[in-house]
């Protein structure tokens, strides 16, 4: 079995779930904020789910499909989030996805932990290219992106649907070469 790494940077430690995690990923995932902002989070967020989806990491790691890192501050270690890169291994590129719990919004985390994640794609997962999207409406994503290298590739128009509604993504993309740390 293949050890996910943990990652760490000044504020946060980016680590594997558990299952302990489950109780504060229902609440903080149940916030109507977080699935109006995420295409594959319902709402509302029933109970079992975060334990189903937990269950999925590890699997998905050992066969290089992903890997998805509990976002959880040092000071008091508090789960504030989590982080994803969704592997595509034949062209050496992974889409990043993430989600931060309402209480945490704008304090810089998402933009802390997204900045260590490039890092550890393309230094140990030896990625070519990290990619993401954001829904228009969700500006304080693409800052993120921003934050962290990203540049914007184009606007795809009504690429996705979401609660009977066709939403337009914003692609920003960074290549290792483009990557600072």
């Amino acid at each position: 079995m293949k050890n996910q790494p943990t990652l760490t940077t000044d504020r946060l430690i980016l680590r594997p779930f558990s299952f302990d995690d489950a109780p504060a990923v229902t609440e903080l995932v149940g916030a109507y904020e977080i699935a109006y902002n995420t295409l594959m989070i319902p709402h509302p967020y029933e109970e079992g789910m975060s334990e189903e989806w937990i269950s999925t990491h590890q699997p998905d790691f050992e066969a290089g499909k992903g890997v998805t890192f509990a976002i959880v501050q040092k000071d008091g270690l508090a789960l504030a989030g989590a982080i994803s890169l969704h592997i595509n291994k034949l062209s050496e590129r992974a889409e990043m996805g993430y989600w931060i719990g309402v209480p945490y919004w704008n304090k810089g985390i998402c933009t802390e932990a997204a900045g260590a994640v490039l890092e550890y794609g393309f230094s140990k997962l030896q990625l070519n290219q990290i990619f993401a999207t954001h829904f228009v409406r969700n500006s304080a994503s693409g800052k993120v992106m921003q934050k962290i290298g990203m540049k914007y590739i184009a606007c795809l128009p009504q690429w996705v649907k979401k609660w009977d509604e066709y939403l337009d993504l914003e692609l920003y993309a960074i290549l290792k070469d483009e990557f600072k740390k």
